[in-house]
């Protein structure tokens, strides 16, 4: 990991922790698991301020593009759950792999439980899209 812990920029930080304390009712185990390991993450995470923030870690809105070790790859947005649209490549940070990449940087690898099992996967790059997120929403 290029920064040791999760690198969260503070009101996303803050966001994120609501939104995992309000998710905790999942009945699929794959998410509920998923949950879990980034709470644990959370409580390690670096948390800078928005003008600290290095661009090449992924945040709420960054476009990201990972690729796993048996060849795929998958470009995608990370988007609060209210966002989710699979189809357009906008993935829920509450999903499994949203939870997996929040907090990661270009060039890390991460392993992460997936309904097909443990899967390595690796950031091979991160675009800031600029859109201001309202952290009074929750879901």
């Amino acid at each position: 990991m290029k920064y040791g812990n999760l690198v969260l920029e503070k009101k996303e930080f803050v966001l994120l922790k609501r939104l995992v304390n309000v998710s905790g009712f999942y009945t699929d185990n794959t998410y509920k698991n998923s949950i879990q390991k980034l709470t644990d993450e959370l409580k390690s995470a670096i948390v800078y301020s928005e003008e600290e923030m290095p661009d090449d870690v992924i945040r709420f809105n960054s476009l990201v593009t990972i690729e796993g070790k048996n060849g795929f790859t998958n470009k995608f947005q990370l988007v609060i759950p209210s966002e989710g649209d699979f189809k357009n490549s906008k993935i829920s940070i509450l999903t499994p792999m949203g939870a997996a990449v929040i907090g990661y940087a270009k060039g890390d690898d991460i392993e992460w439980e997936f309904r097909n099992g443990l899967q390595t996967l690796k950031v091979t790059e991160v675009k800031q899209h600029p859109s201001a997120i309202n952290s009074d929403i929750l879901l």
